[in-house]
């Protein structure tokens, strides 16, 4: 079916009569801030222990706004005979501001997590130098990233989690007491003698009790052997 002529206009004017009957509401900034949603790119955090040098970031970047220094140590072996190993330290990351574009490259280049984006917005300055922000700059801007969303239920754990709890399960048995074979088998016989309820005791189960006549003791109501029964004493 064609379109009805001027169905277009109609709907375009539908909706300005619309909008021109509502209040028009307006944020006074700064005095009022926005409600910016959680993954806004405003500004971009370093979290430097996650920094590897690996230089990713900084090749991908397509303003080169991102600068990055480092040096090497050596790292003695860890175990007697080992061989000693090199690794890359952090001592310069900074990223001007002023080349930026906001791409998110460099974040999600990382391999190692250490770029986040923060919905901080307000780090304007008087002096375009400024804008050149170093890794402490970088670092404080950290603790301004929200926090990841929640996972969904039956999603799996992550990787990081199950491996930091195998370490740590891994340290505490190490550093358990070892258990020797008599405490095992002292343990393997309580575990196989029976409970009994709290307040009873072998003595006290062994004991007849008051009411109950002894095995060899008489009832009251019997006579002892060689005395006469109740009713045969008038009798005689």
């Amino acid at each position: 079916m064609a379109p009805i002529p001027g169905s277009g206009l109609a709907k375009g004017l539908a909706v300005t009569l619309r909008t021109m009957t509502k209040k028009s509401v307006t944020a006074q900034y700064p005095d009022t801030q926005p409600d910016l949603p959680p993954r806004t790119r405003g500004v971009i955090g370093l979290f430097e222990e996650n920094c590897t040098v690996c230089m990713l970031c900084a090749r991908e970047c397509p303003d080169w706004c991102i600068y990055i220094d480092s040096h090497k140590e050596t790292v003695p072996a860890a175990t007697p005979g080992g061989r000693e190993r090199s690794r890359n330290v952090l001592d310069r990351f900074a990223i001007d501001f002023s080349l930026c574009m906001y791409c998110g490259i460099c974040i999600e280049v990382c391999p190692f997590d250490a770029l986040f984006w923060s919905p901080e917005f307000e780090y304007a300055e008087t002096d375009i130098r400024e804008l050149t922000h170093e890794r402490d700059k970088l670092r404080e801007w950290m603790w301004t990233v929200p926090a990841p969303p929640a996972l969904d239920p039956g999603a799996e754990e992550p990787k990081e989690l199950v491996t930091a709890r195998k370490t740590a399960d891994k340290l505490a048995a190490q550093q358990a007491p070892p258990v020797t074979e008599q405490h095992a088998d002292e343990q393997a016989r309580a575990a196989e003698q029976p409970t009994r309820p709290q307040g009873d005791s072998k003595q006290q189960t062994d004991q007849p009790k008051p009411d109950e006549p002894k095995p060899d003791e008489p009832k009251p109501d019997q006579p002892k052997p060689g005395q006469p029964k109740p009713g045969q004493e008038g009798s005689e």
